[in-house]
């Protein structure tokens, strides 16, 4: 039986400068950074979700990803055209102005939604990320 998601794989077109704006922009925990061979392993998490790591993995020939494959996800990451997930907050406008101040892109600003509080974010590399303050759920009867 499958019990919780342990990691997820965001693309990067540089893992250092991923490395920079997940640690240092965002303020992730750095979890993991070894090389095997030619193969770097990077991981971060949020600070609230230490269980759940993210590896900032650059677009290589893998598996069945052939040299075509790889150029097709470079070009929809770099159109924008990957939306990696969202990231909750407890007040969207607070982490908006913090991370607009560190030099963090915004698409949209916070704006209300049915849902709660959205802003978009980007990463340096096209991937884009609502950052959402969830509405209290309405107690059920």
């Amino acid at each position: 039986m499958i019990q919780r998601l342990s990691h997820s794989t965001i693309y990067v077109g540089d893992q250092d400068k991923a490395k920079e704006f997940y640690v240092d922009k965002l303020g992730f925990d750095l979890k993991m950074d070894m090389v095997a061979g030619t193969f770097r392993w990077l991981t971060v998490s949020p600070k609230g979700q230490p269980d759940l790591e993210l590896i900032l993995m650059p677009i290589l020939q893998m598996g069945p990803r052939d040299e075509a494959a790889c150029e097709t996800l470079k070009q929809q990451l770099q159109l924008g055209n990957m939306p990696t997930g969202v990231f909750q907050t407890a007040d969207c406008q607070r982490t908006f102005e913090e991370l607009t101040a560190k030099g963090v892109e915004f698409t949209m600003p916070p704006t209300d939604r049915f849902y709660g509080i959205e802003a978009i974010m980007k990463d340096p590399f096209g991937n884009w990320y609502s950052v959402t303050q969830p509405k209290p759920m309405p107690q059920s009867a």
